[in-house]
């Protein structure tokens, strides 16, 4: 059997690489470098950021007790330079993964559910090339999305954030959602005055606002400075700045910034892709999917962030193990419902399941069981003691419904949650798990037996 994946990101090259080591035939389509926007400009790169920022911040505290500074201009170099050796290192095993795979590059575009047209900018002239397949895969990822305003323009993206070789003095990120709040937390952390300015009551607006809440006051807390239920007009520039208007509270406001990052989430990635004159059913710029990834045109799939559902490396690669599985009449059990994210900000914070919020809007009467990082000997000898853990489960039958954890290794803490979800388990089964000591992981036993 022939597939084309149209998209190098997570769900495009894990897929095709899962495809070939089933036997089947596959050619990769890639516009931009093997990774797509995960590896190169996104996920991989902003960690990298947050690990530098991490151990700047260390660096501060360290400085600041021995009455010494610290160079803060000097960790963006530091940061860029690492981020550049990750990026290299990370391609290059992508591309062992793709040994069997047929990998072209250029602009892909729908000819019908069964071919696919390939641009590809050669140093003079303009190549095409048609490649067909008995199945499709759309995984073309998603883009940047800014708001309507006069002098949108004048705001940059978090591509190139990654790309500053400076830091900016003072810096306004419109959004405080997961990408906003990392680069927060990371440019506070190399030195710039930030201030975050979100449009929604609360930071997070789809996570549980309890957990949420507490972020906030950390972040405010450290210094960042975050302004709610503000909504951005325009940017301005002018002699020596950037002026960022907005209205909060029916009063207009403006802050004074040399950069301005649009952080205001993103958009599936169809542009140019031909997926009108393909016929294909659409919600928005969003392409339509059943629970195997099927589109409304037969044999034609799509994953990701195209799909505009959650929009998550880890998720985009799931649904493209669905895809694989329906082509090849494979069962599986993935559920799509349990999905865990997580905000690389200082404290980290990560979720799964249900939220407090869901729980009332769907009538379920729950249980709050909860937990402090001062209580867990680990974290007091790591000297990471703000933290917070707090897992939700069914009143009646004592079933986990969700888990929010709020501190250091929030994001590795978060996969025996999600575990324990998987599998239905309830309240009094968790209590049973043994774990090892002094480890940050008996903050959930210690959630859970509250």
């Amino acid at each position: 059997m022939k597939i084309i994946i149209i998209g190098a990101g997570p769900g495009g090259y894990e897929t095709a690489a899962e495809a070939a080591k089933r036997g089947l035939d596959v050619t990769l389509i890639s516009e931009g470098p093997l990774g797509g926007t995960c590896l190169n400009e996104g996920c991989i790169p902003t960690k990298t950021f947050c690990h530098i920022a991490e151990l700047q911040e260390a660096a501060k505290t360290h400085a600041a007790a021995s009455s010494c500074g610290t160079a803060t201009d000097v960790a963006i170099q530091i940061a860029s330079e690492r981020k550049n050796e990750v990026i290299k290192q990370l391609q290059s095993g992508i591309e062992i993964l793709l040994k069997k795979v047929n990998v072209v590059y250029g602009h892909a575009k729908l000819i019908d559910n069964h071919s696919v047209k390939v641009l590809s900018e050669q140093v003079a002239a303009v190549e095409t090339a048609v490649y067909s397949a008995d199945k499709i895969i759309i995984a073309t990822g998603s883009v940047s999305a800014s708001l309507p305003i006069p002098g949108a323009e004048l705001a940059v993206t978090s591509k190139e954030m990654l790309e500053l070789t400076e830091v900016p003095k003072r810096l306004c990120i419109i959004g405080g959602g997961v990408i906003g709040l990392e680069f927060a937390s990371i440019y506070k952390a190399f030195g710039s005055e930030v201030t975050v300015l979100e449009y929604c009551p609360g930071i997070l607006p789809r996570f549980d606002v309890d957990i949420a809440k507490r972020l906030k006051s950390s972040l405010v807390k450290s210094g960042i400075a975050i302004e709610t239920s503000a909504q951005v007009k325009a940017i301005e520039k002018t002699d020596n700045a950037l002026s960022v208007k907005y209205l909060r509270k029916d009063a207009e406001q403006a802050v004074e910034a040399d950069l301005v990052l649009m952080a205001v989430g993103r958009r599936p990635n169809t542009a140019g892709l031909g997926v009108e004159a393909l016929g294909l059913e659409m919600n928005r710029a969003a392409i339509k999917v059943d629970e195997n990834m099927q589109t409304s045109v037969p044999d034609v799939y799509a994953v990701g962030d195209v799909t505009g559902g959650i929009m998550l490396a880890h998720y985009a690669s799931a649904q493209g193990k669905r895809a694989l599985n329906h082509i090849c009449g494979v069962k599986d059990n993935i559920r799509f419902d349990i999905c865990p994210a997580v905000v690389f900000t200082t404290p980290e914070l990560a979720t799964v399941g249900l939220s407090e919020e869901d729980c009332k809007a769907a009538g379920i009467e729950f249980t709050a069981h909860k937990s402090f990082y001062r209580a867990n000997g680990k974290a007091v000898s790591m000297g990471e003691t703000e933290g917070y853990c707090k897992i939700l489960s069914e009143s009646a039958s004592g079933k986990i419904l969700g888990a929010h954890i709020l501190g250091t290794h929030a994001s590795d803490l978060i996969s025996e949650l999600a575990a324990l979800l998987n599998f239905d388990a309830t309240i009094d089964q968790a209590k049973d798990i043994i774990h090892a000591h002094p480890t940050l992981s008996e903050i959930i036993q210690s959630a859970v037996n509250q």
